[in-house]
């Protein structure tokens, strides 16, 4: 039995929509790859060039992405066309990458009208131009405290991924693919979303209402209703810690018991998992933000810098001093 190809309507149709690809330094080869072939499977579907594409960078010759792969492309930032959509591809230190010379071309062609989207990290680069100011975005899940922390004026979401009117944020990796999937929809309608999702072989399309994190009971591999209320509970109050007792009590148990099911499913106690959520925040902002290491300490919990020290060196094996040093020392190679 022969397929019948999705309609597209090819007298509406109009020009192939042109997608600009900025692959940044250090770039996720899976949030590049996964939209431009969302792109190319879009076209073969449908039969005609529905989508164009081109791939830029500052130098504009190679990109080197995260795994060490280079990509030749095909210009530099240049002026692009009004109704051009820019795909900013980032990954690994964004803040590095993130240089005075994309910003400004970044601002210049957003006044212009251009779509701007952000893939993986590069929501930052967009939230460093002022490009999100009062919108909601998204970012990698690995990057979000230190978003918080340095754009107030950003409503950030967990979302897989954010379309706030002429700004787009994803949060990495897949998430590429259903952020596409839905501009592919907006533009040619869901059977031929629906028919690049099936050649792609993916099942399970997720929307911006999706969160980009697995769910608590399966991350932990516990499901137990008490267990991850009171997880939930920590993840969203690092910055002023609810004490053993008051968590068990919220959960109508006792601290005994409480102590109990951490013990049994995670094997430490409540207090310990809660600081090892605390160091890990505390980690990412030190690698992430140029925030003071006194400021990295209120900002999960820790009311003495000495203590944070003290905590710190016994999780990781280093201060939180040098860990800051350490990665000053690695951007700079």
């Amino acid at each position: 039995m022969k397929i019948k190809p999705p309609t597209v309507d090819v007298e509406h149709a109009g020009k192939p929509r042109r997608f600009v690809f900025v692959l940044m330094d250090n770039f996720t080869m899976l949030c590049f790859s996964a939209a431009l072939e969302s792109l190319r499977i879009a076209n073969r579907t449908a039969g005609m060039k529905v989508y164009d594409w081109m791939i830029v960078s500052e130098n504009g010759e190679v990109a080197t992405c995260s795994n060490g792969c280079t990509f030749k492309v095909d210009s530099d930032l240049t002026e692009l066309d009004r109704d051009d959509t820019v795909m900013l591809c980032g990954g690994m230190d964004v803040q590095e990458a993130t240089t005075k010379k994309l910003l400004n071309w970044v601002r210049r062609e957003a006044r212009r009208g251009v779509v701007m989207a952000g893939l993986c990290t590069a929501g930052y680069t967009l939230a460093r131009a002022g490009l999100l100011d009062g919108r909601r975005a998204t970012i990698h899940w690995e990057n979000q405290d230190s978003f918080v922390e340095e754009f107030e004026e950003v409503t950030l979401t967990k979302s897989v991924f954010v379309v706030d009117g002429n700004r787009i944020t994803t949060a990495g990796g897949t998430a590429s693919i259903d952020m596409m999937l839905k501009i592919i929809a907006d533009d040619h309608g869901e059977e031929l979303a629906n028919a690049v999702a099936d050649q792609l072989i993916y099942s399970a399309i997720r929307t911006d209402q999706d969160t980009q994190r697995l769910s608590i009971p399966t991350r932990i591999g516990v499901r137990h209703p008490k267990l991850s209320r009171v997880i939930q509970m920590m993840e969203q109050n690092l910055e002023e810690p609810i004490s053993p007792a008051l968590l068990a009590q919220e959960v109508g148990m006792s601290t005994r018991q409480l102590e109990r099911l951490f013990r049994r499913y995670l094997s430490r106690s409540p207090k310990r998992y809660y600081m090892e959520m605390r160091l890990q925040k505390a980690r990412n902002l030190l690698m992430q933000t140029d925030m003071t290491v006194i400021n990295v300490a209120l900002a999960c919990g820790f009311a003495s810098p000495s203590h944070f020290s003290k905590c710190y060196r016994s999780h990781y094996q280093t201060t939180p001093y040098r860990e800051r040093g350490s990665q000053a020392t690695r951007l700079s190679m």
